[in-house]
């Protein structure tokens, strides 16, 4: 990614959809497809996750289910490293 084209924290935060009274009213739920979906929001979002260990040695990026699934893969790539995805106590994967 070009570093003239990373957004910063509020540029993100605008990247994510708000839906007010869903599931439920009285529940505003945070759309990340919007993020997602942006080539520019999406590559700047995993540089920020990365960088407070881009110089330290991950072997290992555990992905917890839902976002973990999402985000983990990205970031472990961006840190040359393996992904676990963890799908909970009834995990069927290898143990690590």
């Amino acid at each position: 990614m070009s570093p003239h084209a990373r957004l910063d924290s509020e540029q993100l935060k605008r990247l994510i959809r708000e839906v007010p009274d869903f599931p439920k009213k009285g529940i505003l739920f945070y759309d990340i497809t919007t993020l997602l979906k942006d080539k520019v929001g999406f590559a700047t979002l995993v540089d920020r996750l990365s960088e407070h260990y881009i110089d330290q040695k991950i072997d290992l990026v555990l992905g917890m289910e839902a976002r973990g699934f999402i985000f983990a893969p990205a970031l472990a790539y961006r840190l040359n490293a393996g992904f676990v995805p963890e799908i909970g106590r009834a995990s069927c994967r290898e143990r690590v």
